[in-house]
């Protein structure tokens, strides 16, 4: 007999937690951009007890999907494997349906949110909203563990994670873990559980018909969307980019005394915030191979801050300024400037451009694609 005929799973069982309800969620993606989820795992519980399962897996949003080896290894999942699958635009509604009005649960909420945000960018949908609590910042406030990693937090709840980065037994050992701390506590009520511990939620908008600003993880891979693109040919693994870990400020390396005193860099002072197509590290090399001295804040010596985050000339000369130009260094920036001190606001494309060919990934338009 299905669940559905017999009604609710968990009123076949006595309350665990009576009144404790939410969905657990994990999403596994096929490469560093956020908006490229391979599969989702979801648990509804309800009074503590697991009541519903989900598991699906699906193609990502067309033109960010590309399988990195470096995600392949982790969860397994590749594209042959997902070929027959429906795209997360196709899938998104059956997904929203099972969440209903649940707030929802993640072991790094703030990641799995931005899943959501990009994917729905990415495929030019609606947001219906959504609101997640963070089972890794409960855990950190109640376990006393070394590493509060999913697998070890799950096993202080007392849920052996058998397959770790597979996404419905992460969902699950996520549920686990906000359950046992209930059930410790006595609290019932999700709300009061996160709230007693100063743990706020992450917040998802609602829109309809487009956004009129991005996320910052969408508008910063739009430049290099073309490497994440399946059909884009003459791609190599190498190429990728490693978004996961571009946050590295990167060593500030000496300028290169021989460097052509006519390159547009040389003798600049460049400070870089947001995250750009390569590693900060990487173009704060390329920086100093043409002369320039990099740092990492805004000084009275600096001459050049490159922004990044998807950041255009349009944004630069627009008057709101949008969330990347509200960043410290850019205010720090902007605050020198109009006290008198000469600094440039360059954006990714301005200084991918002044490299020309020293820039390491290949320019957009000459990618070539095929049809899918």
């Amino acid at each position: 007999m299905s669940p559905s005929a017999l009604g609710s799973l968990s009123d076949l069982r006595p309350p665990r937690v009576k009144g404790l309800n939410f969905t657990a969620v994990d999403f596994e993606t096929a490469n560093g951009f956020r908006g490229s989820p391979c599969a989702i795992g979801m648990v509804r519980v309800r009074d503590g007890n697991v009541d519903e399962l989900f598991f699906k897996r699906m193609r990502p949003p067309q033109g960010f999907d590309r399988f990195d080896p470096r995600n392949v290894a982790i969860h397994g999942i590749t594209a042959d494997r997902v070929a027959a699958q429906p795209r997360f635009g196709e899938l998104f509604a059956e997904i929203v349906e099972f969440i209903g009005s649940d707030t929802l649960i993640a072991h790094n909420a703030g990641f799995d949110i931005e899943v959501f945000e990009s994917a729905l960018e990415v495929s030019g949908m609606d947001s219906p909203g959504l609101r997640a609590l963070c089972s890794l910042r409960l855990a950190r406030t109640v376990y006393r563990l070394e590493s509060h990693a999913l697998p070890r937090s799950a096993a202080e709840a007392g849920f052996h994670l058998k397959h770790h980065h597979h996404a419905l037994w992460d969902a699950r050992a996520a549920a686990a873990i906000v359950v046992d701390i209930a059930e410790r506590e006595k609290r019932g009520n999700l709300n009061d559980l996160f709230a007693a511990h100063q743990i706020e939620p992450e917040e998802l908008e609602s829109w309809t018909g487009g956004r009129p600003y991005e996320s910052r993880a969408t508008r910063q891979v739009r430049s290099c969307a073309y490497l994440l693109d399946a059909r884009s040919e003459d791609v190599s693994d190498d190429m990728l980019p490693d978004l996961m870990r571009w946050q590295d400020e990167g060593r500030n390396l000496p300028a290169n005394e021989h460097a052509d005193p006519n390159h547009p860099l040389f003798g600049e002072h460049i400070v870089f915030t947001g995250n750009l197509a390569i590693p900060r590290a990487d173009v704060k090399a390329l920086a100093a191979e043409h002369g320039a001295v990099t740092a990492s804040k805004v000084t009275s010596a600096t001459t050049v801050v490159v922004i990044g985050d998807g950041v255009c000339r349009e944004d630069l000369e627009a008057e709101h300024r949008v969330p990347p130009l509200q960043a410290r260094k850019v205010r720090e920036a902007l605050s020198r400037r109009d006290q008198g001190q000469p600094i440039s606001l360059l954006t990714e494309d301005d200084y991918r451009q002044m490299l020309g060919s020293a820039w390491p990934l290949p320019q957009p338009s000459a990618v070539t694609s095929r049809a899918e």
